[in-house]
């Protein structure tokens, strides 16, 4: 019986524990993707507490603690931190089987050097030793980006945004070890049907200083701010597609709808397609101008609890797994993009693993242009970011592509904690190559084999973004 959580965590063979060892633990960190704020990073935030740092913000966390029957004033209420705490320390040991129950003591582990298993009865001997650390130096949020060897960290960003910190970042002697940078994200121009769309339109046009009367205005608009987040750093665009769409349109019915849509209309579900391809293709193409890359993230159900939603507001961990048809919505944005020659490095990233065959085999008709794996499929996303999810998805992309292209893990998360997952990642990847070896379905080549486990963990990623 192997102890738990030692140093051989999850790598069960001689050959994953070498390429571990070697060539994955301790390579730099370069989080493309994740939620953090930039003003903490730029005001370099400090945490009161253990559940400010843990779980404030974290519906992972959330979630498991509903389901253990916590009630939602230790959720997300006006309960004592302390208190929200030691509801989490009462879930936690209910989560084996659940990422969370390693990712819990991982975070305990590497940043605060506490090996105990998390429960309600050493719950205050854990807050005290955790709150003794954070009362001292180094567990600001600058330190826990360092402590974690981060070089790059990609946050999520509104058009509408001013970059105001990344702008003051990017100038601040103390901090260019570390490149922060904003990614491009455009939903609320595409969603004409949500609520709330012409107030988003009435700010897009106060920021960029021009009025937006028609759908030519808002795409002028859209094309000065992808300039102006290209001149402060962004080299990544994201977008939330939770139903996959694709519609023939021509300028005149994007135009249409967006008019309509100004006059408080609802549009049609044909129509909202339509307006959706025109307006994401042209978008697209900007993207390609600049070199940019690309991150579709499909088939999340969000908001399910309307309750609830009505009650705490969207990224409160009421979402799910969407099964909308995706392969021919994407194949034809996609082969609109490649027609024109502007199809920009895309990563495709499902919420639902049946999409995986589905996506592994399309992004396969459109890699080339000289860069090695253009078209990505990205790393197993949300509910997917378990044990069994990654592997799951690292075996689609061999099946169907090429792994050792792979740009590998991001954190997708609010937390600077979370960056713990890399490593549990590192660990899954080296176990998943060392098996093939073990059973003679790989070569023991430490050369080939190194280089393909520092590509996916680091080396792949730099170039592949060019920061």
């Amino acid at each position: 019986m192997k102890p738990f959580m030692n140093e051989q965590f999850l790598l069960r063979t001689p050959t994953a524990v070498k390429l571990y060892e070697q060539h994955a633990k301790d390579l730099p960190i370069i989080d493309y993707h994740c939620h953090l704020s930039p003003q903490e990073i730029y005001e370099n935030k400090r945490f009161n507490n253990l559940t400010e740092a843990w779980l404030y913000g974290d519906h992972y966390k959330w979630r498991a603690m509903r389901a253990n029957g916590e009630p939602e004033h230790l959720v997300t209420g006006p309960a004592d931190d302390y208190d929200r705490f030691l509801a989490y320390a009462r879930t936690v040991p209910m989560t084996i089987g659940n990422p969370l129950y390693h990712w819990s003591h991982l975070e305990l582990q590497r940043f605060f050097g506490i090996y105990d298993l998390i429960n309600e009865r050493n719950a205050r001997s854990i807050w005290d030793r955790v709150q003794a650390q954070l009362d001292g130096e180094g567990f600001s949020a600058r330190d826990l980006i360092r402590k974690s060897n981060v070089r790059v960290v990609c946050t999520t960003d509104d058009p509408t945004d001013s970059l105001e910190y990344h702008i003051k970042l990017k100038q601040d002697a103390d901090f260019q070890d570390v490149k922060v940078l904003p990614s491009f994200r455009p939903d609320k121009a595409l969603e004409l049907n949500r609520e709330g769309f012409t107030a988003w339109i009435d700010k897009l046009a106060s920021v960029n200083g021009k009025p937006i009367a028609a759908y030519d205005d808002l795409l002028s608009a859209l094309d000065a701010r992808i300039a102006f987040f290209n001149e402060t750093g962004c080299r990544v665009a994201d977008l939330a597609i939770d139903v996959m769409v694709y519609a023939d349109a021509t300028h005149e019915e994007a135009a249409a709808a967006f008019a309509a849509a100004l006059r408080g209309e609802k549009a049609s579900a044909e129509t909202e397609a339509k307006y959706k391809t025109f307006t994401l293709l042209h978008i697209c193409r900007q993207y390609a101008e600049y070199g940019w890359a690309m991150q579709f993230h499909i088939n999340a159900a969000r908001n399910n609890n309307s309750r609830m939603f009505a009650k705490l507001g969207p990224d409160t961990g009421y979402d799910s797994i969407n099964d909308s048809p995706v392969a021919y919505g994407l194949a034809h944005i996609l082969g609109a993009l490649d027609a024109d020659d502007k199809l920009p490095k895309t990563i495709l990233y499902s919420l639902n693993p049946n999409d995986y065959h589905a996506i592994g085999t399309i992004m396969g008709s459109f890699q080339g242009g000289g860069t090695p794996g253009k078209i990505q499929f990205g790393s197993a996303w949300w509910f997917n970011d378990t044990k069994d999810g990654m592997i799951e998805q690292m075996k689609a992309l061999a099946n169907f592509g090429l792994l050792s292209r792979f740009i590998g893990m991001l954190t997708d998360s609010r937390s600077f904690l979370s960056y713990t997952r890399h490593e549990y990642f590192r660990r899954i990847l080296c176990d998943l190559i060392g098996e093939w070896v073990e059973n003679g379905e790989a070569p023991d080549d430490d050369e080939l084999l190194g280089t393909i486990v520092r590509g996916i963990c680091y080396d792949n990623a730099q170039a592949y973004f060019e920061f």
